[in-house]
Order: C-alpha cells, then structure tokens, then sequence
C-alpha cells in the first residue's frame, strides 16, 4: 500500500515508534529511523522487510537538528510522505517541586518537535496532494494524571495542534490525526514496573497488574505492534477522511 513513499518516525529505535515503522515498512514504505536506542539493531530490523531505511540521530529538543533530519530525509529518500511525531520523554513531579529544566525539556520534545517537523514536511505533501500526518499523543492528551503536568500539558498540546494542522489541510489529500496510547509495555514503562517492583516488593507480575489496574480496564497492556496497525490504518484510502481525531486505544481508561 505504501510502496514508493516515504515514512519518518521520530524516537523510532525502541517501543511505540520502532513498532510502527515496522508495520509501515511491511506495508512497502522506506522509512527514516530516529532516536537514540539500540540504532544498528533497528536499523537491521526494518531493513530485514525489503525496504530502504535511513537513520537520523537528530535531537528532537532542537530546531536545527530537526531541519537537518527533514533535509537528509529529502536527499536520501526523496522526502517525506508519512510523519509519524513520537518522540517523547517522562517526568514525575508535582508542580511547584518540577524541575523547570525538565519541564521546558518535555514541552521542546513532546510537542514542539511536532510542529517543526509537521511545518517542514507539510510544503511536500501540499505539492504532491497526500499526505499521513500521524501525532503519537496519549491518554494524557485526553485526562490527567497527578504529577505528570508537563507531559499533560504537552499531549493536550498535540491534541490541539493535530486538530488546527487538521483543518488547515482539510481540503487536500494531506491528513493530520493523533494516537492516544493508554499503557504500551515499552522500555520507559517497563523501568516504572521495575520500580514499583522493587519498592514494594512485589512480583514483575504483580506489579504490572497493579499498574494496569489504576487506570486501564482491560487489564492488557496495548502492544506497538496494535499501534502500528492503526497507523497502517490511518494511510489506508480508509482514512481518506479521517481528519483531526484523538483515537485512544487504551483498553477503556477514558471511558470510565
């Protein structure tokens, strides 16, 4: 389905982000890695399903970086066609005790990265008339979380964003859509198991249904292997017209 065209998934060398670029990948599109994990092992991950794949270790906190990844993307693969914004980074802390460092940090990367590199691929996708512009937003982009508020703030803030870049393209082939993960069992979640784990003592399977169990139902984590299937969906001609929407999947957390 997407053969010939060309994805770029920001923090895509672990989790949610390298889990979608393989289901793209399968679907026959070349894709641009990012992020800074086990680079060589993704990279040979990807390749493995007969695609071309490149490799940009832009940080995602920085402007220029991020024109830079967008330009390697444009002379090395011919630019982009779907941008899937996933980079993202956690900090727990009440407000008045939030490191301002960490804040401004978390609003740079979780939602700022989003807007720089939607403004740069959105000129190509105009000219071209198609375009997939998918935000890796979360729950958190639709309710709270005590001490999370900067990670709050910047997933409302992609929620947002998504809905304006939505209407802005509404009458081309571009389309602009959000994904809100509830709990997806990725490294950044597994060290947060790992400390429950340890601070109470608790079993590695206690201590994830304990986790699940705060907030999400189904008591399943979601896979980004799920996720990738959604982002699939959203390129399809299925998702012609989808525009704008926060699609959670996180086994009923904010339908309670």
């Amino acid at each position: 389905m997407l053969k010939g065209k060309t994805a770029l998934v920001t923090g895509s060398t672990s989790g949610i982000g390298l889990g979608i670029a393989l289901k793209l990948a399968q679907q026959g599109a070349n894709v641009v890695l990012n992020g800074f994990g086990e680079v060589d092992a993704a990279k040979k991950e990807v390749s493995a399903l007969g695609v071309r794949v490149g490799y940009h270790g832009a940080d995602m906190s920085k402007p220029a970086e991020i024109e830079a990844m967008m330009a390697y993307a444009q002379a090395e693969l011919g630019g982009v066609d779907v941008l899937v914004n996933n980079a993202g980074i956690q900090h727990v802390a009440n407000v008045e005790d939030f490191p301002v460092e960490k804040w401004d940090a978390i609003i740079a990367i979780n939602l700022s990265s989003a807007f720089h590199a939607t403004r740069l691929a959105l000129p190509g996708m105009r000219a071209k008339n198609w375009g997939r512009i998918i935000n890796v937003a979360s729950t958190h982009g639709l309710v709270a979380s005590a001490g999370k508020s900067a990670y709050v703030a910047s997933k409302h803030g992609v929620i947002g964003f998504t809905k304006a870049a939505a209407l802005e393209t509404a009458t081309t082939g571009v389309t602009v859509n959000a994904i809100c993960p509830g709990w997806v069992l990725t490294p950044l979640v597994q060290k947060q198991i790992d400390a429950r784990a340890a601070k109470e003592g608790l079993s590695q399977d206690v201590a994830k249904r304990d986790l699940l169990a705060e907030k999400q139902p189904s008591l399943q984590f979601t896979t980004p292997e799920q996720l990738g299937d959604l982002a699939v969906f959203l390129c399809s001609a299925a998702g012609d017209n989808v525009r704008g929407v926060a699609w959670n999947v996180d086994g009923g957390w904010v339908a309670q």
